[in-house]
């Protein structure tokens, strides 16, 4: 186990690495530091002594990977590459391009728990109810309710999360009043601007979760120990829970926690309908200013994400079935 996590400590360093300096190679050099201070200043016809503010008040006026005029180890630390590459390795994260003051790394740590509030409880909820819809199906399989199970999960699967966004502003906030279109509030008043995304976002991914647990746990039961257990008398319901459900949580952890990266950068749209501050929003609101200093902590910070959270799923596998070893 020891041996395998160095071993994958130092892919995803190399990992992060590679992303890393294709994300800056792209940053910079399809976009020079003056090219983004003409779109951060407001186009074209901006003075060549205001680029140059810009790029002095952002530290854009280094040269990009070498400071032959710098002494000794300067040359290589006092450049845009490492204040603004490599110092993400620290978690180092430096100030957005688009405003003349702020700290990214304190709004990353700030709105990253508004979208955990968000994000965490429907991750938690999305497991249990995808789960347990799709052991009911399986349980009523080569039922009517079971043809009519999967017609459903196909239809909600079907549809586009923003038409469920639409709607159940409509219906929900508007004509029922009974949360708020959006907007936030701190503390515990929090929760009444959280329900409805909550909701929408858990009905939005529960067809395609459930009808690929369905098929999973399908594929269990026509198993020998399947058959084994129900010859020594178990009941249906404690043969899918005890025996099915167990055997096929690997595929079911390894879809469900790929959702985990998305409990730390929050919703993209989900955020940016419903008003919420978080890291998801914090992106869009990047991408309209076109502030890559923010973009590029966020594709860092995501690619992390990733790598940790796929080496958990690995480490879990052992504790689900113990006949898996990490080598």
């Amino acid at each position: 186990m020891l041996n395998y996590l160095v071993r994958r400590l130092v892919y995803a360093v190399l990992v992060l690495l590679g992303v890393n300096l294709l994300t800056f190679f792209l940053f910079f050099t399809v976009n020079t530091p003056d090219d983004m201070a003409r779109l951060n200043l407001g186009g074209k016809r901006v003075t060549q002594e205001a680029i140059d503010k810009w790029k002095v008040e952002r530290g854009y006026d280094k040269p990009l990977y070498l400071n032959e005029q710098a002494p000794g180890l300067a040359k290589v630390t006092d450049t845009i590459f490492w204040t603004r590459s490599v110092s993400l390795f620290a978690l180092k994260f430096g100030r957005p391009d688009s405003e003349s003051s702020g700290d990214i790394g304190h709004e990353v740590s700030t709105r990253m728990w508004v979208s955990l509030k968000l994000a965490l409880p429907l991750f938690i909820l999305q497991v249990f109810a995808s789960t347990g819809f799709a052991l009911l199906l399986v349980m009523l399989r080569n039922t009517r309710l079971d043809l009519w199970g999967v017609v459903l999960c196909v239809v909600m699967l079907s549809i586009s999360s923003l038409f469920y966004i639409i709607v159940g502003q409509f219906l929900f906030s508007r004509l029922l009043r009974l949360a708020p279109i959006s907007g936030w509030a701190p503390g515990w008043d929090a929760v009444k601007f959280l329900v409805l995304p909550i909701g929408l976002s858990l009905l939005s991914r529960l067809g395609g979760e459930a009808r690929l647990y369905r098929a999973m746990f399908l594929e269990e039961v026509g198993k020998d120990y399947v058959r084994t257990a129900r010859a020594k008398g178990l009941s249906e319901g404690r043969v899918l829970s005890r025996h099915v459900l167990r055997n096929a949580l690997i595929p079911i952890v390894t879809s469900a926690g790929s959702y985990l990266p998305y409990v730390f950068l929050g919703s993209l749209v989900f955020e940016s309908f419903f008003g919420l501050p978080g890291l998801g929003a914090y992106v869009i609101e990047a991408i309209s200013k076109q502030d890559f200093a923010i973009v590029r902590t966020m594709v860092f910070v995501g690619s992390l994400l990733y790598i940790l959270t796929y080496v958990l799923i690995d480490v879990t596998y052992t504790w689900i079935d113990p006949r898996v070893r990490l080598k």
